[in-house]
């Protein structure tokens, strides 16, 4: 029955959905833009709170998020930022492809900021309700933090204050894997197209074949988004392969994202910054270090739905490919717009909260 899919949910609190999750990953507000790519890549993962002493910083948004001691309350860390693969991605590409070596020493507390998820800090508490906390991912949110054993009477939201002993992130991603584990008791939703739910957000835009690598990663951070698809070069003579285009209508034949890029050695992002996307991305494949990661080759597998595809079949596809968006195509191939966990995550909310059957 439709109503015992919306029980279970409502039964769910943010304490299932970290059950299994590991230790939180940090990195100090000392550690050099070096070390903390590679930190994030040995542990899969696009983004990390900094950690700085507690009493010298603001966090972001003014946020007063700390670790404490668990017997005597005192403070042992302030989490003043949370840097993402964009955000490093932002700084090697602002600054021009030389000296790379250089800007990659400069300790991350100095980049935190240059992108706009970098400026909020989000905690969501363990007794949260799903539906709260699907509230927050539904706007774009990615990532919170989830305080163990907090004091704090809080609801899901911006916290400028918490404390606790230890956190755990919690993703978008994680609820769609628990989507997945569920959906026996979601099929009712599960069975019904993507376009007749409304998840697809008609507006999309790409970057050329011909776009250099350095361009994209500037285009992207303006925009503020972490992905975008490859779209076949137009041909035309005056055509600008510095900025963003309009997807609709064109054929993707690959995706660029900060995923791809976390699986890159310095050296080669160096010298790539100023090669096409497409060329870049074919590097990566012959590159051991990024095959290892359990990154795929974007060209090769091209993660894409129909708008008459069923909402399970594409929360089955991001989830065991470990990526946050499809590209929805047409019959001929063609961009019709694009279905992200953003998306997602607010369809089944709305679907939680409504009683019509």
């Amino acid at each position: 029955m439709q109503g015992d899919g919306r029980h279970m949910l409502r039964e769910t609190k943010v304490s299932d959905l970290i059950t299994n999750k590991k230790r939180l990953v940090e990195v100090p507000y000392t550690a050099s833009l070096a070390d903390t790519i590679n930190a994030l890549m040995a542990n899969r993962i696009l983004a990390a709170p900094v950690a700085a002493p507690p009493g010298h910083w603001i966090g972001a948004g003014g946020s007063m998020i700390m670790e404490s001691d668990k017997h005597t309350g005192v403070a042992r860390k302030h989490y003043i930022g949370m840097v993402t693969m964009l955000d490093v991605l932002a700084h090697i590409a602002g600054n021009g492809p030389e000296d790379l070596d250089r800007r990659m020493q400069v300790p991350v507390s100095s980049i935190i900021g240059h992108c706009l998820e970098s400026l909020t800090l989000w905690t969501i508490n363990t007794h949260t309700g799903i539906a709260d906390c699907m509230e927050v991912f539904s706007k774009g949110i990615h990532r919170a933090l989830v305080p163990v054993d907090s004091q704090m009477e809080n609801i899901a939201g911006v916290e400028l204050m918490e404390s606790a002993s230890s956190y755990h992130m919690l993703t978008q991603m994680d609820l769609l894997r628990f989507f997945k584990n569920h959906e026996h008791d979601l099929q009712p939703l599960l069975q019904r197209p993507i376009a007749q739910l409304g998840a697809i957000v008609d507006a999309v835009v790409g970057v050329s074949k011909k776009t250099k690598v350095m361009d994209a990663i500037t285009s992207m951070n303006r925009a503020a988004i972490n992905a975008v698809p490859i779209l076949e070069s137009t041909g035309a003579v005056n055509a600008d392969h510095t900025e963003l285009i309009a997807g609709k209508g064109k054929k993707p034949v690959g995706t660029f994202s900060a995923t791809d890029l976390r699986g890159c050695p310095i050296s080669v992002l160096q010298s790539c910054l100023q090669v096409s996307v497409m060329e870049f991305i074919n590097k990566l494949s012959e590159i051991p270090q990024h095959e290892s990661s359990g990154l795929r080759n974007s060209t090769d597998e091209l993660i894409t739905c129909r708008p008459e595809s069923r909402l399970g079949e594409v929360v089955d596809k991001l989830v065991s490919n470990h990526v946050h968006r499809a590209w929805v195509v047409n019959e001929s191939g063609m961009l019709t717009g694009v279905v992200s966990l953003t998306d997602i995550i607010k369809v089944i909310r709305g679907w939680l909260l409504s009683d019509s059957t």
